[in-house]
C-alpha cells in the first residue's frame, strides 16, 4: 500500500512539473535580439612634436610622476604668460582654446581635439568663445616639479 500512494504521488508530480514546464514554453515570447555593442577606440593623437612643430625633449630621469588636471576656462578668460618644464598633453572636452606663443605663433584646439603643449616655451592661452571651456591635461613630471611656472612680469594684452 505505501508503495503504490509513493508512484501515485510521484506520478502526480511529474505530471504536473510536465504541464507547468509546457505551459511555460508554450506562454514564453522569444527573446528579443539582442544588440551587443562593441568597445571602440580610436587613436587621437601620435606625435613627438609639441603644436608648435617643436620636438619634445628625452624623458626625464628616474621615477615618473603622473599627473591629470581638469580645468575650466570660462568664456572671455585668459590664462597668463606661463612655461612647462615637463612634457603635458590633452583632450579639449568643450569650447574652443586658443594658445599662443611669445613669438606670436597661434593653434586654436576645439572641441574633441587633442594638443600636445609647448616644453620651455613661453605661451598662454585665451577662450575667445562664448562657452565655458574644459581641457583635460596629462603630465608627464616628477615628484617636487612644477607642471607650470608663472611669468607674470610678461603683461596680458
Amino acid at each position: 500500500m505505501k508503495h503504490s500512494k509513493l508512484w501515485t504521488l510521484a506520478a502526480i508530480l511529474t505530471f504536473c512539473g510536465t504541464t507547468a514546464v509546457m505551459t511555460a514554453c508554450k506562454e514564453s515570447k522569444p527573446q528579443e535580439s539582442i544588440t551587443v555593442q562593441q568597445v571602440t577606440s580610436e587613436e587621437l593623437i601620435r606625435t613627438s612634436q609639441s603644436w608648435d612643430g617643436v620636438e619634445l625633449p628625452d624623458y626625464l630621469q628616474g621615477s615618473p610622476e603622473l599627473v591629470a588636471v581638469k580645468y575650466v576656462f570660462p568664456a572671455g578668460q585668459k590664462l597668463g604668460w606661463h612655461h612647462h618644464p615637463v612634457m603635458n598633453y590633452g583632450v579639449l572636452i568643450q569650447g574652443e582654446l586658443t594658445i599662443i606663443g611669445q613669438d606670436g605663433k597661434e593653434k586654436t584646439v576645439h572641441e574633441g581635439e587633442a594638443v600636445v603643449e609647448m616644453v620651455n616655451t613661453i605661451h598662454h592661452g585665451e577662450n575667445r568663445g562664448t562657452k565655458p571651456v574644459i581641457l583635460y591635461m596629462f603630465y608627464l613630471s616628477q615628484e617636487g616639479l612644477p607642471l607650470a611656472v608663472q611669468h607674470p612680469e610678461i603683461p596680458l594684452e
